[in-house]
């Protein structure tokens, strides 16, 4: 602590001002800084869906990918 009262004493008064201004600019920033809660407040998202009309179609391309995989499996196994 003492060593920075002594930082003060051999300030000139321009460093003074421009320490005091840095300070409250910092305070400034800080105070209106506010993050993102989520996704939802990304410029990226907006104007897009949450999903396609077609998602079931893609569902059930899976499944029966899938499907066909296990039963190849099980048929060259025996």
């Amino acid at each position: 602590m003492a060593l920075f009262v002594r930082q003060d004493e051999n300030r000139s008064e321009l460093q003074q001002r421009l320490a005091t201004e840095l300070q409250d600019r910092a305070r400034k920033k800080a105070e209106e800084a506010e993050l993102p809660d989520g996704v939802t407040d990304s410029q990226y998202i907006k104007g897009t869906k949450e999903g396609s009309s077609l998602l079931w179609l893609w569902v059930v391309i899976g499944i029966l990918v899938v499907a066909v995989a296990i039963f190849i499996i099980i048929k060259t196994a025996k």
